[in-house]
């Protein structure tokens, strides 16, 4: 079944199903099967025409998929052009809600990183650091 231009599995109950839907959570959810009259334990599967008819006209009114996605990212470019600290976090790609970051934050931050002492000759084989004239091999006379 298909609903909102998402494709909701035949399986599943009806309450869960619509949850597949971005911006439609198991909230939301109860409160649209109400609004239509539909059983929440039917299965999409066995939903009549009018039934999904009458979600999709319930699911019009609502703010979801693409235009919420878009919402969420003008609110997001607002924060970054205005320079407020949550805008901030949002471009350094940071947790903006007061998270630690110290030990955690790894989904935000990906994967380790880590940065320490290098020995120089190390550096310079990678090509970090340039050699210096001190480290370059003296020239052999005039043979």
């Amino acid at each position: 079944m298909r609903v909102a231009g998402v494709n909701i599995p035949d399986a599943k109950r009806v309450d869960i199903a619509l949850t597949y839907i971005y911006g439609i959570g198991r909230h939301n959810a109860v409160k649209v099967l109400e609004a239509t009259g539909v059983d929440p334990s039917k299965r999409a599967k066995d939903l009549t025409e009018e039934e999904t008819g009458n979600l999709q006209k319930v699911l019009d009114k609502i703010k979801i998929e693409g235009d919420l996605r878009a919402e969420i990212q003008i609110n997001i470019k607002r924060l970054k052009e205005i320079g407020s600290y949550r805008g901030m976090r949002h471009a350094r790609n940071l947790p903006a809600r007061g998270q630690r970051t110290r030990s955690n934050a790894r989904t935000k931050r990906g994967k380790r990183v880590t940065i320490g002492a290098i020995r120089k000759e190390m550096a310079e084989k990678m090509g970090l650091v340039q050699k210096t004239p001190a480290t370059l091999p003296a020239k052999e006379g005039g043979k």
